[in-house]
Order: structure tokens, then sequence, then C-alpha cells
């Protein structure tokens, strides 16, 4: 989706004060990285962060919350941007929302040509989740690719988020069906998940997610891995 990029993520005890409510600097962590992935798929270069100007925070996102982190990019410049981030907090139970966070980052690219101007974002499937994050060196093997367990982590969340917002209801992994892993994800790759109710029963449903690897460079893009979750409410 040019332009837009949206991580989510939960809101574990390790992540929060005394007070049960997420650190300050976690959150400005999500949004640093949701504004790099933003300004990378727009410019198609290797950018750094510059600056950041006026982070406002509304209200604190709560242990056990969904956290969603949306960059938008806002400005064009030849070879700096501006990337808007809001993070809003979600109760997984009653989808209540609400905006915790946000604050506009400043990149620049540290080389290549003049950036390409602003295109209309577009929109997510309907129905679908769609969920971004980036491959980092501590997640890969010998071989700098994505390890296949931490795949697994995150083909089972984007079922986890899809599955309880559809539902509103405490849902737990029952199954895991047909998993395939096409192609290995590098180091420094953009993954985008998307994942879909397919099937809903009285209590149970099923989930299919995509995992897509991106080259923030070369924009080359495929699918890396593919598979199916049974959910079921407690």
């Amino acid at each position: 989706m040019p332009g837009v990029v949206r991580l989510i993520d939960m809101v574990f005890p390790g992540d929060t004060n005394h007070h049960g409510t997420l650190f300050g600097g976690v959150a400005l962590a999500h949004m640093d990285k949701v504004a790099f992935l933003a300004a990378s798929r727009h410019g198609r270069a290797p950018f750094v962060t510059a600056a950041s100007d006026r982070i406002d925070f509304a209200a604190p996102a709560l242990k056990g919350e969904l956290i969603e982190a949306t960059g938008r990019v806002v400005r064009v410049g030849t070879r700096s941007l501006d990337v808007e981030v809001e993070l809003v907090a979600e109760a997984l139970l009653s989808g209540e929302r609400r905006l915790c966070t946000r604050g506009r980052f400043t990149l620049v690219a540290r080389e290549g040509g003049p950036l390409p101007a602003l295109a209309p974002a577009q929109a997510d499937p309907e129905g679908m989740l769609v969920m971004a994050d980036m491959v980092f060196p501590p997640q890969t093997n010998h071989y700098g690719t994505l390890f296949g367990g931490d795949a697994l982590r995150m083909l089972g969340k984007a079922a986890f988020i899809a599955s309880t917002r559809d539902t509103r209801k405490v849902m737990v992994m029952a199954a895991s069906e047909r998993i395939d892993f096409t192609t290995p994800i590098r180091e420094g790759e953009m993954i985008e998940l998307a994942a879909r109710v397919t099937m809903r029963g009285n209590r149970s449903q099923r989930v299919r997610v995509e995992l897509w690897a991106e080259d923030l460079l070369s924009a080359e893009r495929r699918r890396a891995a593919s598979a199916e979750f049974v959910m079921v409410a407690t």
C-alpha cells in the first residue's frame, strides 16, 4: 500500500511499567520502526531518522491490549520526507479503541536520486487484516534468513489477532494445518502478513494467513509462507 504501513503488536508485561501501562520508549520504538518502513517503501532508498516533531502522549496503552502503529508519508522533498505516525490501543474483547500517541518523523535518504512524489494511498482489502514488520539480525540463522520458528510465531500472532477481532472473544489456537514455506526471508527485508477468517462455526474459526517478503530497495515482493489455523473460543 503506497505511503501507508501498519504494525500491530500486543502489550506484554515486559513492555509495561509498574502501573501496567506501555513504556513511552517502547511506544516510540514502534513508531520509529513504522516510520522507517513507510519511508523505505515509498522512497526505495536507505533511510535514517533525522528528527521527530512534537510527540504527543494522549492516553496510555494497557497490558494485554493491542497496539496499532500506522505510518503515512505526508511530505516528500528531494532527499527527505515526513511520516505521520499514530499509535492506537485496542481492547481485545470490547473493541474499544483510543489514540495513545501521535507524532511526525523526518527521515533522510543516505543515497539515491530525487524521491518520488506522493501517491494516493490504497485501502486494505475488506475483511482482511494486514500488518507489517521487519527482519533483524537476532531473528536470522547463519545463512542470514529468518528462523522458521519466528515465521511461525508471526503467522500465529496474525491468526490470533484476526480471529479475536472478528469474534471479540478469547480465542486460542486449536490446530495448525498445512504450513508451506515457499522462499526464505532475508535479514533487512520487510514482512507483511495478511490474515482472513475463511470459516466460522459456533465456537471455532479457520483463519488463513499469508506471509510476504519485500526487499525495501528493489521493491521485489514474494510470498514466503502460508498457513491455516483453527482457532477456538474458550
